[in-house]
C-alpha cells in the first residue's frame, strides 16, 4: 500500500461528499470487510461502483486488469464470507471455496524461500488474496481479528493490544456510545 494510492482513494471519496474511511490501516482481510461502513446513520460501500473498487485495488496493489464488475462481484462475496467466518470460525466451507481458486507456489531463489500466489482467473485474485490474509490472521493470531462490539457497527479490526481485550473499532466512537448507553440504561432504571 502506498501513501499516494491512499490519498487518491480519499480524494475519490471526498469528490462524492463521503466521509473518510475509518480504520484504514487494518490487515487486508479486515480492510475488505471495512469497505462498508457507517457514518452516523449513513451507510457507505466502496464496492458499489467500478472507480471506487479500482481505487481500493490500487491501494493494495491488487489490480490485475480484470474487469472491475467481475472483480467487484467476487470481492463482495468474499467480504460477506470473511465477516461470517470471523463471526463463526468453525464454519469454513465458504472460505475454503474461495481459497480453492488459488494456491501458493513455493520456490527457492538465492537461498531464500519465495511464495508466489497463483490464481487461474485474474478476477478472483484480489478476493483470493483477502481470503488468504484471513486464513493467515486466524492461524497466526487466533481470535484477534474481530468485529467491533457495538452491534450496529460493521467494522472489523486486528486486536494488537497486549492482553487481547480490545472491543471497539474506536473507543472514541463506539466505545463512548456503549458507555453512554449503559449510563442511560442505569439512569432510566433509577427514575
Amino acid at each position: 500500500m502506498t501513501q499516494q494510492s491512499e490519498t487518491e482513494l480519499q480524494a475519490r471519496l471526498e469528490a462524492r461528499g463521503w466521509p473518510g474511511r475509518p480504520l484504514k490501516d487494518e490487515p487486508l482481510a479486515a480492510d475488505l470487510i471495512n469497505t462498508q461502513w457507517l457514518a452516523g446513520t449513513d451507510a457507505y460501500d466502496l464496492l458499489e461502483e467500478d472507480a471506487l473498487t479500482l481505487a481500493w485495488l490500487d491501494k493494495h496493489g491488487l489490480n490485475t486488469g480484470a474487469a472491475a464488475a467481475d472483480v467487484r462481484t467476487h470481492l463482495r462475496e468474499t467480504r460477506t464470507t470473511l465477516a461470517a467466518t470471523v463471526a463463526d470460525p468453525t464454519d469454513t466451507t465458504a472460505l475454503n471455496r474461495i481459497l480453492d481458486h488459488g494456491r501458493i507456489k513455493l520456490s527457492l531463489n538465492a537461498g531464500e524461500t519465495a511464495e508466489t500466489p497463483e490464481v487461474a482467473d485474474p478476477a478472483h485474485h484480489a478476493a483470493w488474496m483477502c481470503a488468504r490474509d484471513l486464513l493467515r490472521a486466524m492461524t497466526q493470531t487466533p481470535g484477534r481479528l474481530r468485529k467491533c462490539a457495538n452491534p450496529p457497527c460493521p467494522l472489523h479490526f486486528l486486536d494488537t493490544s497486549r492482553k487481547g481485550e480490545r472491543r471497539w473499532c474506536s473507543m472514541a466512537v463506539c466505545g463512548n456510545r456503549a458507555k453512554a448507553q449503559r449510563h442511560r440504561t442505569r439512569h432510566d432504571r433509577t427514575t
